[in-house]
This record gives C-alpha cells, structure tokens and sequence, in this order.
C-alpha cells in the first residue's frame, strides 16, 4: 500500500509543469524587455529580440544556457526597437524589423542578419517613409516559398528581392479608425498565399471610441492585386470580445485561433469559414481574473494533441498580479478544459508574450518586465 502511494506520489510530482528562466536580462549590454516571439533553430537553439539587440540562448550541460548577442542596434540607420519575432530563411539568415530608427525618415526598417566566421552582418533591407509606405512595423515578418517577405506597418506590405535589392509592395493601407480596421500585427501565411492577421483598433463598432479592432483576410485577386476581406467585426456580435492581440493560429482545418484582451479580462476565440464562405466567430474560453489570469494579448499555439497554450499578462499570483501561462484542452461537446500552468511570481518574471513550442512539446517564451535583473526573462517551460 504505501509503495503504490509513493509511486502515484513520485507520477503526480513529475507530472508537474517544470518550469526553468534561462536568461534574466540586466538591461545591460544584453538588453532588456524581451517582448517578441521566440525562434528555435534545429540545434535546440534559441532566437530573440529585445529592446536593442537581437540575441542567441545556447544549451549547455546540466541544463545550463549562455546568451550571446548577435547585434546591437545603435538608433541610427540600422534601426531601432527591434520589438517583432524573427524568422530564418533555408540558408540560415534570420530576419526581423525595427519599429524606428533607419533612414531618412526613422519610421523603422526590415533587417537581415547573415552569419559569418567573424560574426553576424546586419543588413537594412527597407526603411519605412510613413505615408504611402507605411510607419513603424511592430510584429515580425513572414516568408513565402519564393523568398518574398510579408508583414505589416500601417500597412500590409511585400518585400521582394530582385537584382537592384529589395522592393517593396504595398498590399492594403489602413486608415485610422475606419471600418477595415486600424493598428495591423503580425500576418500568417496559408498554403495558397492569402494571409491573415488582425488589427488592434478599428472597424465598425462604437463601443471602443475609434473601433474594437478586426480580424482579416488579404486575398490575392486574378489581376495581380490584393483584396481584403473582413472575417470579424470585433465588439459587433455581442459576445464581449474587443481589441484583439497577438498573432493568428491557423491549423490544418484553415480554423483561424486568437486572443482578445478587452471586456471581462478576456476571451480566446476561433474563427472557421462556412460552407457559404462567411466566417464565424465562436469563443472557447472566457478568463475569469484573479488566479486564472487575464488579459490574453499573445495569441495561441497548438501541440501535436490539439490542445493550446497562450499567456495572460495579469493575475495569477495574488502578491504580483504578473500574469500565468496556460493550456486549454479540447474535451467532449466543444468544451476546453482549462489549467493554470504557471503563475509568474515577478522574480521569475512579470507580463509574458507569445509562446512557441519545439518538437518535443516543451514551451519556449519571454516576460518584458521582472526577474533577478529586473528587465524580463526568457523561460522554458515543460508542461
């Protein structure tokens, strides 16, 4: 009897999540406020931005990790505030925007970092100019298989690469407060090209002062063009989801998941096409604050299960109120099951972003503010 307590004792404590910092930031010279998605290279290695640099976390033995900086941005030409996730191309060079800084204008750049024997080479490969071209890029870019690149300013853009550099493309401008929506993120790219993304603000409701923000699609057209198409009106359909954040999941159904952060501490919803080709707009969990957390601003990912993860980036714990991270499983009847797996307590870190996942389910991601530095952490946590 006591033998097969101990052993479901000994299954339940290594059943826990195990969650480990792997670098607290300083605000140093390895920068501070870690705030975009993490990147994982096939290595096991670990890919990021901060305030000013862009940087590598390596594993070593006994669950050891070092970082080093791969380039610091000088608030001049080679831009600034490198806020956005970064991606690879297949040769290994990584790519990435800033939101100010470059020339002439200081309205942010799309970088390439190229490594060599003496290092990584930073390139500019656009600087914004605002009006027609777009300002101040927050979120990261994408890649299709012919090598363009795809993101957002205050516009949707495309960057092409041809013999006399990079060109770029505007595919949709944004006006401010208008029904399309206003304040675009991160897109994600289907299998046929069309991408999708969500703004902040913006759209037809009159509940936010300006827009509750919009779900899209921008689709190619026969004639070369782009059209957008509006998937949800946020704060129109009565169901308390407002300003939506983060990037867009899209899994092998073409369902679209996300997160609004606004009304009743907030909602992760889906999104699917119809067979008349509408989408609708259902939620699978509604936060509840305090303990559960509130205030999901990352968006989802999802395992080989189908169960999803995201941050919030308050409650959890009482003494810091600095935000949890947590699963959603999917059960009978639509329903989720939902559990905390971690409440940060400010030591190991405060407002957690978007998460990733590796291969073997482990999450990987960063908190802008706490830990023993005080300027955010990079963490892996194992459910």
């Amino acid at each position: 009897m006591l033998s097969a307590m101990a052993a479901m004792l000994a299954a339940t404590a290594w059943a826990r999540p195990k969650y480990k910092v792997l670098h607290a930031f300083t605000g140093g010279k390895d920068g501070g406020g870690p705030g975009g998605s993490l990147l994982l290279d096939k290595q096991g290695n670990v890919y990021g931005t901060d305030v000013n640099t862009v940087f590598e976390l390596t594993p070593h033995a006994k669950g050891k990790w070092s970082l080093k900086v791969l380039h610091t941005f000088g608030h001049g030409n080679d831009g600034s505030g490198p806020f956005g996730g970064l991606i690879f191309d297949p040769e290994g060079n990584l790519y990435g925007t800033t939101v100010a800084g470059g020339g002439p204008y200081k309205y942010g750049t799309i970088f390439e970092l190229t490594p060599g024997s003496d290092g990584w080479k930073e390139a500019v490969l656009h600087s914004f100019g605002f009006n027609s071209h777009g300002c101040c890029p927050k979120a990261g870019v994408v890649m299709d298989n012919a090598g363009n690149l795809f993101g957002t300013a205050t516009v949707a853009f495309e960057l092409s690469p041809s013999s006399n550099g990079w060109k770029e493309t505007v595919l949709h401008h944004f006006p401010s407060y208008q029904g399309d929506g206003s304040g675009p993120y991160a897109v994600v790219l289907d299998a046929a090209g069309n991408l999708y993304g969500v703004t902040t603000m913006g759209g037809t409701s009159n509940r936010c002062g300006g827009g509750c923000g919009t779900a899209y699609e921008l689709r190619r057209t026969s004639g070369g063009g782009w059209k957008e198409h509006i998937l949800h009106d946020f704060g129109t359909g009565g169901d308390g989801m407002v300003f939506p954040g983060g990037t867009l999941l899209l899994d092998s159904a073409g369902r679209l998941y996300g997160t609004s952060y606004g009304d009743f501490n907030g909602r992760v919803y889906r999104l699917s096409r119809g067979p008349d080709g509408h989408w609708k707009a259902a939620i699978q969990y509604r936060f509840t604050g305090g303990a559960n957390g509130g205030g999901p601003s990352g968006g989802v990912v999802m395992d080989k299960a189908g169960n999803l993860y995201g941050t919030t980036t308050v409650g959890g714990d009482p003494n810091c109120d600095c935000g949890v991270v947590y699963k959603l499983a999917p059960g009978a009847n639509g329903k989720w099951k939902y559990t905390v797996l971690h409440r940060f307590t400010g030591y190991d870190g405060a407002q957690p972003g978007q998460l990733i996942l590796d291969g073997k389910g482990n999450l990987y991601g960063t908190t802008i503010t706490g830990g023993a530095g005080g300027a955010g952490v990079a963490f892996e946590l194992t459910p």
